[in-house]
């Protein structure tokens, strides 16, 4: 079969997986970092982006964590997409994390596919893509590699720790793993393990992927092929999951697109079909389908109660971290039991802890969208820990 030809969007994508727009630090055999699965990896690289200022004392530091299909581009213009970073409307001047007090950094994950190691990187062993080659990380591992960023930017504790859905399982991972370098954490709509159903349309998902022909068993970077096809029936299917069915109907009902009656035909007759084939073709120019399937395995394996006895507050025994947990209203795929499961083994363990349920109509996707309440909660919790911080000029 002759090569596919990959559109402009397409060749930026494949460029940034290794040489990314962004800051990068290499990691070399002397420091390989160590995988739950037992492998070491090295050498091994992270793309990120800082804005702000770092002050004197390194003591206004915030790491945002992002979701699974995010990036390092928080709130700049994405060098792929041409379009806005993925939480402009939260991270900048002014904003809730306001740039002009706090230093944010943002790194893409491991697995990822915009800079930092996964399969779509060069393995340098073998002069080719990594693809399945490279070992299955967790949300562990992901968290490890970025304590390793922070620790070569020196900085000894992170002022706070930012994310939702899961970027909020990183968040608890830190919170958990290096208790003594978070003075703040803000999970959003997130849980401390996966749930079953999210396991099962995470699996449906991979399997759209597989089952493309064009994925030739993870090497399609070498053969010259991309399953697309695969990947916008799986970004479709979860976008569905990051919506509520108040959204649905409110954007779109039972409205036909661009035509006034049915044709009869298995053509995108309404208008929620067309939206859902346009996110599906959108974000197979951006994305790499094995790093989809790496990072849903990352999310299916965490369940961070089992590496603490099986009890989740055991995660959190004599942290002196201060959480602040949010969840919507209409999150199916995050709902708000999950999130007070975490509130209530914070408070076993006597930590400092706030809880917000925030009321909105938008789904899981409602932390990244326009929500008042949100925006002020966010604000308030950081000022009020700044305050005890003693941050200066925040």
């Amino acid at each position: 079969m002759a090569p596919v030809a990959l559109s402009e969007t397409k060749h930026e994508a494949r460029r940034q997986a290794d040489t990314p727009e962004s800051r990068t630090v290499r990691f070399g055999p002397e420091a390989p970092l160590k995988l739950d699965c037992g492998l070491d990896l090295q050498p091994f690289q992270i793309a990120y982006k800082t804005y702000g200022a770092l002050n004197a004392d390194k003591s206004n530091a915030i790491l945002v964590c992002h979701a699974l299909t995010g990036d390092q581009h928080v709130a700049n213009e994405n060098p792929v997409t041409k379009k806005p970073g993925w939480w402009q409307t939260m991270v900048g001047p002014g904003l809730p994390i306001d740039t002009d007090k706090y230093f944010v950094i943002c790194s893409n994950v491991l697995g990822g596919c915009m800079g930092t190691t996964g399969p779509s990187s060069l393995n340098s062993a073998k002069n080719r893509p990594w693809g399945l080659d490279f070992p299955v990380v967790t949300i562990k591992d992901m968290v490890r590699a970025q304590a390793m960023l922070v620790d070569h930017l020196g900085i000894s504790q992170l002022f706070a720790v930012i994310g939702g859905s899961m970027g909020g399982m990183q968040v608890l991972e830190w919170a958990a793993s290096f208790p003594e370098k978070v003075f703040a954490a803000v999970p959003i709509a997130c849980a401390a393990k996966h749930s079953a159903q999210n396991i099962a349309f995470n699996e449906v998902g991979r399997q759209a992927v597989m089952a493309d022909p064009d994925w030739r068993k993870g090497s399609y970077l070498e053969t010259g092929t991309f399953p697309g096809s695969g990947l916008a029936v799986a970004r479709m299917q979860a976008h569905i999951t990051y919506l509520s069915e108040a959204a649905l109907q409110r954007k779109f009902g039972r409205e036909l697109q661009d035509r006034e009656s049915r044709t009869f035909t298995f053509d995108a007759d309404f208008q929620v079909e067309s939206y859902l084939r346009y996110q599906g073709s959108s974000f197979v120019e951006r994305f790499d389908p094995n790093s989809y399937l790496y990072i849903t395995r990352a999310m299916d394996y965490y369940d961070l109660a089992a590496d603490h006895g099986g009890v989740l507050a055991n995660a959190f025994t004599g942290t002196k971290t201060r959480f602040c947990v949010m969840s919507f209203t209409s999150d199916w795929l995050f709902p708000t039991s999950d999130a007070r499961d975490i509130v209530h083994a914070l408070n076993a363990a006597a930590a400092n802890v706030s809880f917000v349920e925030i009321e909105s109509d938008k789904g899981h996707d409602a932390f990244l969208l326009d929500e008042p309440e949100f925006f002020a909660t966010m604000r308030g919790f950081l000022g009020g820990c700044a305050r005890a911080r003693g941050l200066k000029d925040a």
